[in-house]
């Protein structure tokens, strides 16, 4: 009987998380990839990488400076968009997109503001 009841339980939670992933919808995203501590003020004023850049230590692009701040600083890399931030479960597949706009087609985890990237392509 426990067995029963242990493997009725089982089969209810795998139903809720199918279900409650079939809710989430693929969405298209855009914006710049860039990294959390610029996009989120940390060394930044202005979310962007304006301040470090003038400096000249984090290299002299947005690309350049995103790639130093995960590297060196810790850092991951985000989508900013407008005013909102979202992080990006696939760290592999958005480096080489650092500092460009793109186009990102996955599903949003809204409590936490992740990004589960599904496919990202440069936007012209």
């Amino acid at each position: 009987m426990k067995k029963i009841k242990m493997g009725a339980a089982v089969v209810l939670l795998a139903m809720a998380a199918f279900s409650y992933a079939a809710d989430e919808q693929v969405r298209t995203f855009r914006g710049e990839i860039a990294d959390n501590q610029c996009a989120l003020n940390i060394h930044s004023l202005t979310h962007s990488h304006q301040e470090m850049l003038k400096s000249k230590s984090m290299g002299g692009d947005s690309s350049s400076c995103a790639q130093y701040c995960v590297r060196y600083l810790g850092g991951s890399f985000v989508l900013s968009s407008k005013k909102d931030v979202y992080r990006l479960d696939d760290q592999g597949s958005v480096e080489k997109f650092a500092g460009k706009r793109v186009k990102i087609s996955g599903t949003l985890d809204a409590k936490t503001k992740t990004i589960h990237v599904g496919k990202i392509e440069a936007e012209d």
